[in-house]
């Protein structure tokens, strides 16, 4: 039997308080979702000023890598390479850069998902709260 590796409640308040940090250290107005690796939401948080439809892209950026055990630029990457047939895969709707697997010991333990800047902006908001685990 394997040993699975999961996020705990205090590791997701410690990837949204970096994730907040970053953002507002650069003055983005955006929403963090983070998720487990089944893509269910743990953690939601609309910033100050972040548009109301970012509170649906984070989730869906963050499930997309999740599920997909890597970041959702992938997916974008794929689309935008003329396999538009991608767009009809069940369940998979957050098909833009922005959501981070959060992966350690090669098992994904979930996901974070940003929207609310541009989606480099938006990766590098996921990437330091991942980081802030030391992963």
């Amino acid at each position: 039997m394997k040993t699975k590796l999961t996020l705990e409640l205090a590791d997701v308040k410690t990837i949204a308080a970096a994730a907040e940090a970053e953002a507002l250290t650069n003055n983005w107005a955006v929403s963090i979702a983070i998720v487990d690796d089944g893509g269910h939401l743990l953690w939601l948080q609309r910033l100050n000023g972040a548009a109301p439809i970012s509170a649906h892209i984070a989730p869906a950026k963050a499930h997309t890598a999740a599920l997909g055990r890597r970041d959702s630029k992938v997916y974008e990457d794929i689309v935008n390479g003329g396999r538009a047939s991608f767009l009809s895969a069940p369940d998979i709707k957050g098909l833009l850069e922005g959501g981070v697997a959060v992966m350690k010991d090669g098992q994904c333990l979930g996901a974070v998902g940003v929207s609310g800047v541009k989606s480099g902006e938006d990766a590098q908001i996921a990437r330091a709260g991942i980081a802030a685990l030391g992963l």
